[in-house]
């Protein structure tokens, strides 16, 4: 699972990681991802840890920002 993969190597709190995995599974599900091995699930991974990173706390609003995160990167493509 990319999400795991990389936050081997984080100073996270173990609830963090909770709510980013969270997060992470939302994502696949709303995106309708069910191949872990698509390279979109890591991009997916990385904007979720992004966001975290920003401070917010909910597994919903994570999945909600990092998902608006991609639609934007999609569009300026």
């Amino acid at each position: 699972m990319a999400i795991y993969r990389l936050l081997q190597k984080s100073a996270f709190e173990p609830e963090d990681i909770k709510r980013m995995a969270e997060a992470y599974e939302l994502a696949l599900l709303q995106l309708e991802l069910k191949d872990r091995d698509d390279p979109l699930t890591e991009s997916i991974a990385t904007l979720i840890i992004e966001v975290a990173q920003t401070g917010e706390k909910g597994a919903t609003m994570i999945c909600a920002r990092a998902l608006s995160l991609l639609r934007e990167d999609r569009q300026a493509s």
